[in-house]
């Protein structure tokens, strides 16, 4: 068996081992990214005031904040491994009540691996090589969104998200899951609160795979096993938001700020949290935005707190944080955000993996007649 052929269902293997054995931890961690370039520069720092159509993921709450716009529809695109993976994502918000200010939006996020190619049959049987025998597949994993933000009262703002999450190794292996999340907003003119249930009914993931009988036979020579089915479990988990800002009723000054702290608490017990047990942890994140005129805003957060273990000494452990810093623009019905983060590094001996960031929201305002 020639190297190339090995190296092609290496890759394969490689990427179905993450999914293929049921799981609890590491679920669905694409979907822990996030979208916006505005959360990305605050480090995701959103819960409590995000009010845009990106709330659909961050807290669905959050849509019925959403202001003079019956239809919001915002974009983003973001490269890591030096465009090795891709992230996109796409959104649309539309107001359905207008007196109870309440939004329905959809929302798609893909992550991608795309042209890895697949060498099995680039050698004939008869020894020949034939490059146009080379094809390749993709990896992707995709989350569908369907939500919903209402306002209630004055200040109490609630929300749902339906979301349906599909993953695919070219034709190989794919998963279907489901999932739901939920989440609440109260704003005042100077601080809000937010809390929002990621998974609130726990994520399931099924995987089936297909392979050829050649292919089989090269997994068995090459040393790895063959999958048949599979399923991933995606447990619930909460965050909560605190904010502090200026009077958002208040439209006589040319200054704004926004301090916000998040507190991710996983049911994973992730030992490298702030604060965790064997089935518990904590994982905060902290954002910043100041504004200029509505108009100009500079951004910045520290993020992925965690406790590290020495390399000399596995008794005791470092504090590593990562920062985040943005800008925004915002231009009529145009908002241009930008963000550089470092979403990927989980340690600090795996190399920077700093990511530029830009993301586009545009507000559909219907044209109104001045009446002279």
């Amino acid at each position: 068996m020639n190297s190339l052929n090995k190296l092609s269902l290496l890759i394969i293997g490689l990427l179905i081992s993450v999914s293929s054995f049921a799981q609890t931890k590491f679920v669905n961690e694409f979907l822990n990214i996030g979208v916006g370039a505005r959360s990305h520069a605050m480090f995701q720092a959103q819960v409590a005031s995000t009010n845009d159509v990106t709330s659909a993921f961050w807290n669905p709450a959050g849509l019925s904040g959403i202001v003079d716009a019956p239809l919001q529809v915002s974009a983003m695109h973001a490269e890591w491994f030096g465009g090795v993976a891709n992230y996109d994502y796409l959104g649309v918000a539309k107001q359905i009540n207008e007196e109870k200010n309440s939004y329905a939006a959809i929302s798609l996020v893909r992550m991608g691996i795309d042209n890895i190619p697949y060498t099995l049959n680039l050698i004939g049987p008869d020894g020949s090589v034939n490059y146009d025998n080379v094809t390749d597949f993709s990896s992707a994993d995709y989350a569908f969104f369907g939500s919903y933000g209402q306002k209630f009262g004055d200040y109490l703002r609630v929300g749902g998200s339906a979301k349906v999450i599909y993953r695919t190794i070219g034709r190989f292996a794919n998963a279907w899951g489901f999932g739901l999340d939920a989440g609440i907003q109260y704003q005042r003119p100077r601080f809000s609160f937010g809390a929002v249930g990621k998974d609130i009914t726990t994520t399931y993931n099924s995987w089936s795979f297909n392979f050829t009988e050649e292919e089989k036979q090269v997994f068995a020579a090459t040393g790895n096993s063959i999958p048949v089915t599979s399923s991933e479990i995606a447990l619930p988990r909460v965050v909560l938001g605190f904010a502090f800002h200026s009077d958002r009723e208040d439209y006589t000054s040319k200054f704004s700020y926004l301090v916000e702290a998040n507190f991710n608490l996983n049911t994973d017990g992730r030992a490298s949290g702030i604060i965790n047990t064997d089935r518990f942890a904590v994982e905060p994140a902290i954002g910043g935005e100041f504004g200029y005129n509505q108009m100009v805003y500079l951004r910045a957060g520290v993020g992925n707190m965690q406790r590290l273990v020495n390399d000399f000494n596995a008794q005791t452990r470092s504090l590593s944080v990562t920062p985040s810093v943005g800008l925004g623009l915002k231009l009529n019905r145009f908002k241009i955000d930008y963000a550089l983060n470092n979403i990927g590094t989980q340690s600090s001996d795996t190399g920077a993996l700093y990511s530029h960031i830009f993301s586009l929201t545009i507000d559909f305002v219907p044209k109104t007649r001045l009446i002279p």
